[in-house]
């Protein structure tokens, strides 16, 4: 079985596309899914068509940050600008998503678009005594505490623990949790939101602050959430799979 990912390109600027996309297509290769890259100048009608045979939605971060009027807020000076076409890619994917209950993976600004998208709001632009955004080559950059019953600390512990340390490049953050997402992790010192996940038992949405495709290949727990979010696909891909032949072959529901 071929786990199939969609991931929209990242922005419309194509130097940030060149150094971030393929970190993210090589997290999810190595995890044993084929990623399915998708333009944002794609049409509704095509993209649709596209959908149907994917198993799951990655949101990646972005060069750019959500409109605040999408959650009811004048721009302050430090909001970046918008991404309209990434911002209507989004939008096809978690509306599919959602309604064909396939799991998600957001990461970053993936995170703050699905939160919105979910209703809720963010924080402009952060001040905290820690430091959000040290740079790409960071890898710890500050402490999260994590959620001791959430499904995040069942993927990223394998043992006790609620605490780890996480990369960071973000200068927005989660203010308002939308319709039931969940915060489960959040940054020790300041507070500030660094994960949500769904509240849903049979429904795998999680967004997380941090890039775990950055450090794939140094972390077991970026590791973890990239392999539980493919396992989530092909169990998925499971349930629309009918009843098996004789022969073996199983069609779609």
């Amino acid at each position: 079985m071929t786990i199939r990912i969609a991931i929209p390109v990242p922005s419309v600027d194509a130097e940030y596309n060149q150094r971030s996309l393929p970190l993210y297509c090589e997290a999810l290769e190595a995890s044993g899914a084929t990623p399915v890259v998708v333009p944002l100048s794609e049409t509704p009608e095509n993209l649709a068509r596209l959908l149907k045979e994917v198993q799951g939605i990655l949101l990646p971060g972005s060069l750019f940050d959500v409109d605040p009027e999408r959650y009811g807020e004048a721009r302050i000076a430090d909001c970046g600008e918008a991404d309209p076409a990434r911002t209507a890619t989004d939008e096809l994917l978690l509306l599919d998503a959602f309604n064909h209950r396939k799991p998600i993976l957001a990461i970053c600004a993936g995170t703050q678009t699905l939160n919105v998208w979910r209703k809720g709001s963010l924080v402009q632009h952060l001040t905290t005594p820690v430091d959000h955004s040290p740079g790409r080559q960071v890898i710890e950059a500050h402490m999260v505490t994590v959620t001791s019953d959430s499904r995040l600390a069942g993927i990223v512990f394998s043992g006790q623990g609620d605490g780890m340390q996480v990369n960071s490049s973000h200068h927005q953050a989660i203010r308002v949790p939308g319709e039931k997402l969940r915060v489960v992790a959040v940054s020790s010192v300041d507070g500030v939101i660094e994960a949500v996940e769904l509240d849903s038992a049979d429904h795998f949405v999680l967004g997380v602050q941090w890039h775990p495709e950055r450090t794939y290949k140094q972390s077991e727990a970026s590791r973890n959430i990239f392999d539980a979010f493919l396992k989530q696909a092909e169990q998925w891909e499971s349930s629309q799979l009918g009843p098996t032949a004789v022969d073996g072959s199983v069609t779609k529901r």
